[in-house]
């Protein structure tokens, strides 16, 4: 469980064959061979470590339904290591299971060096994504400011354009998509009140 406060930008060191080598010295610190890091708003296992890198296997689920097979050397990647008992949720509760890719549809920067995102979701995600509610856009805790049909916006602070990868984000790029695990099983319960 990950709360969607980004810790550190981890520079993508290589892709190859299903494996994902990160250069993250902050979260390599205390991230041994089994544990769970939030790669983008995409639960992991690490399977290598060293002082300052960690390596991931993607599974062909996680290649299909992430956008992390377009991972790059040279890449950033937003990293959060998992929430504990004894910590502040100072995002929301995120499982670092994808629920989709969505693309930026707009990014409008604003006076006060904020920004106002606009990513359209995949439409069988409309329903789940409320006006004030939170999502996680690549692993980061957002609340929804606005919905028009399958897009969101979002209203993003400088200190979140800074801290993670969406302030290098461009019209067109694909993110990994979570909603709020609430609406998950509201629908579910829904869908079987109807039957």
């Amino acid at each position: 469980m990950f709360t969607g406060i980004v810790e550190e930008l981890g520079a993508v060191r290589a892709l190859d064959d299903g494996r994902l080598v990160v250069a993250c010295p902050l979260v390599a610190t205390d991230s041994p061979v089994g544990a769970s890091v939030a790669v983008n708003g995409t639960c992991l296992t690490v399977v290598e470590r060293t002082d300052e890198t960690l390596a991931f296997d993607l599974s062909g689920e996680t290649l299909e339904r992430t956008t992390l097979g377009s991972a790059r050397a040279g890449g950033t990647v937003n990293l959060e290591r998992p929430v504990t008992l004894a910590a502040r949720l100072g995002g929301h509760l995120v499982q670092g299971h994808v629920d989709g890719v969505g693309r930026i549809a707009a990014i409008r920067r604003e006076a006060d060096g904020g920004a106002i995102l606009t990513v359209r979701i995949p439409g069988e995600l409309e329903l789940l994504v409320v006006q004030k509610g939170s999502v996680a856009i690549d692993g980061v805790s957002l609340t929804v400011a606005a919905l028009d049909g399958p897009e969101i916006q979002i209203a993003l602070i400088p200190h979140t354009l800074a801290a993670t990868t969406l302030g290098v984000a461009a019209v067109g790029d694909p993110v990994n998509v979570e909603v709020d695990m609430i609406g998950r099983y509201v629908a579910r319960l829904m869908e079987g009140s109807e039957r």
